[in-house]
């Protein structure tokens, strides 16, 4: 069986990766089941959160990659949700996700935006902190082997989904069909 391939959209928060995976489970060509953190740390309750945010985070998140590799072994296309995120819980974070996943078909998406949009997105959408996006940045993984990025202050997040699908799903037949 051929595996599915995974797409992990990695970006800071209110970069527009949840409105590019909204845009890319639109479409009729391509479907995708979808991981995130925001749907993993769902897995843990509220007080364990408060009582050690990262030591039950970086679980849940290791547990979401190897989700997505069984969706793939499966034959699944998968969108990862993401930020790659280097903290003492879960270093070296990157090199985790390249060990789980190393066998599978793996693409990492920059989901780039400016942090003075995303600050002004965080303090627009009222469930985020204005200086989150700046804070995760600060955090973010270096030197990650990107497939390729898109900048959401540029293009819309249809835009975005057409871009990656045009770019990662290039040459394959399948695509038109839905059969991708």
């Amino acid at each position: 069986m051929e595996k599915g391939k995974i797409i992990f959209l990695n970006g800071v928060t209110s970069s527009g990766k949840t409105s590019i995976v909204d845009a890319l489970q639109s479409r009729r060509d391509v479907f995708f089941y979808v991981v995130a953190n925001d749907l993993f740390q769902e897995m843990v309750g509220e007080q364990y959160l408060q009582e050690d945010y990262w030591k039950y985070l970086s679980e849940v998140i290791i547990m979401m990659y190897h989700t997505a590799k069984l969706y793939s072994d499966l034959g699944k296309n998968v969108l990862i949700d993401g930020i790659l995120v280097e903290r003492e819980e879960i270093k070296p974070h990157y090199q985790k996700l390249m060990e789980i996943l190393k066998d599978s078909p793996l693409d990492i998406v920059e989901v780039y935006c400016p942090l003075d949009i995303c600050r002004q997105r965080n303090i627009e959408r009222g469930d985020r902190y204005e200086s989150q996006s700046d804070e995760q940045a600060e955090l973010m993984s270096k030197d990650i082997d990107y497939s390729m990025r898109v900048d959401t202050s540029k293009l819309t997040a249809e835009e975005c989904a057409e871009e990656i699908i045009r770019t990662l799903f290039a040459g394959s037949d399948d695509t038109a069909s839905g059969k991708v």
